[in-house]
């Protein structure tokens, strides 16, 4: 019985390093599993390690539907139409919500073709959508809440390229060789000094560091290395909840966090009650600042936060005490928050949260390295797991990493 042969086919470019870096090997395999065929047109394969390859393929599918869908799930690995057509853009009919088939950004740098010209969307994010502004001819990534009634919307896939990270064979640097299913047996130690060393190159360059904190930084005995890191300009932005900042003020004010004394190491009298009395004398003085003007808050990751005025985001969750005054409740206004802090963002710390991390993860554009430090490995494999693939991530404790790590940025 003769086979049946592919009714809709189209020839797709990769260009750059797609050999080493996996990405060819992903479309072709991305190809078969939903159900196409290819044919390799055209192959070449650099001959040096900077030399970049190419390849052409055409794309076999038994109809247009088939198709269409191939062509999209391999668009995000750089598989471009060969002769690329003009974005097409639908005007938002609704607003706060997409029209149908809008396209679905990725974290990857990303260009739309406008009238034969490339343009680079702006505020790269993944899970959003494109909005362009024929006035300005600028485009820019929207979250899907964002849409006004009128404005226009990238839908389907013609006119857009994504440019994936490309992973050259010899890396560069530990940290990127580090970029790798989580473990704990990796070297705790050189990891360290490589995530040192990245944040010093991002504070040389001028580019902002951002830690995403728990709470247990707190309860490890952490806060005053991430005090320390403030003070010695290698933390710029802070994204926390509300429990972080509470008990950092806890300790600064009873000594305690969650009621355990840091001098003692043991449950002190009423101390259940102390992050409770905090979060009241913060509402009573209007604020973490009315606090400190006052001349109660005296040390602490968010005394130094204010007195260096760095950017402090407190999103709130349903189970906040409180909260404090400067806690958002809005999840959506907290999203809003952060995507207005990240612009220059250079390199990001996230270490003992698994939804502050994850949350924020999901904001960065992939170019923004991100180091993300947890007791639970689950917690840096979700994050990958969703996309965030520039995470190099670290099982351990916060304040032994913290500790390791501030020592390293103090050597010359």
């Amino acid at each position: 019985m003769p086979t049946k042969k592919p009714q809709s086919t189209e020839l797709v470019e990769m260009k750059g390093h797609i050999v080493d870096s996996l990405l060819l090997p992903k479309v072709l395999d991305s190809i078969l599993s939903r159900g196409g065929t290819y044919i390799i047109r055209e192959l070449t394969v650099g001959q040096k390690q900077g030399d970049p390859s190419f390849a052409k393929i055409e794309v076999q599918a038994e109809s247009p539907g088939k198709l269409a869908e191939i062509l999209a799930e391999i668009h995000p690995h750089g598989a471009a139409p060969e002769k690329p057509l003009d974005c097409v853009f639908a005007a938002a009919d609704v607003a706060g919500a997409f029209p149908d088939g809008f396209y679905c950004s990725t974290n990857f740098r990303t260009e739309i073709r406008i009238a034969g010209e490339w343009i680079e969307v702006q505020l790269q994010e993944m899970d959003c959508g494109i909005a362009y502004d024929p006035s300005k001819k600028t485009a820019r990534c929207i979250p899907m809440t964002a849409p006004k009634l009128g404005e226009h919307i990238v839908i389907g896939h013609a006119g857009i390229r994504v440019f994936p990270p490309e992973s050259e064979h010899r890396k560069a640097n530990l940290f990127e060789f580090m970029a790798s299913p989580v473990s704990s047996e990796k070297p705790k130690a050189v990891s360290v000094r490589e995530i040192a060393a990245a944040m010093k190159r991002s504070k040389a360059a001028g580019e902002k560091i951002l830690a995403v904190l728990g709470p247990a930084v707190v309860h490890t005995g952490g806060g005053e290395l991430v005090a320390e890191m403030i003070r010695n300009g290698y933390l710029n932005v802070l994204f926390a909840g509300n429990a972080l900042a509470t008990h950092d003020m806890e300790e600064s004010l009873y000594g305690t966090s969650l009621g355990v004394s840091f001098a003692h190491g043991l449950p002190t009298d009423e101390g259940h009650e102390h992050h409770l009395r905090t979060i009241n004398t913060v509402r009573r003085h209007g604020g973490i600042r009315g606090v400190i003007a006052a001349g109660i808050l005296k040390s602490g990751i968010m005394y130094e936060a204010a007195k260096a005025e760095i950017p402090v985001v407190l999103c709130g969750s349903i189970r906040d005490d409180g909260p404090l005054p400067e806690v958002i409740t809005d999840a959506l206004a907290c999203q809003d928050a952060m995507r207005a802090k990240l612009p220059g963002t250079g390199f990001c710390l996230m270490v003992a949260t698994t939804l502050h991390s994850i949350a924020v993860g999901n904001l960065l554009p992939a170019s923004v390295k991100v180091a993300c430090i947890d007791i639970n490995p689950a917690t840096v494999t979700k994050l990958m797991d969703r996309g965030s693939t520039q995470t190099v991530g670290i099982v351990s404790d916060a304040e032994p990493f913290l500790r390791a790590l501030v020592n390293e940025l103090n050597k010359n």
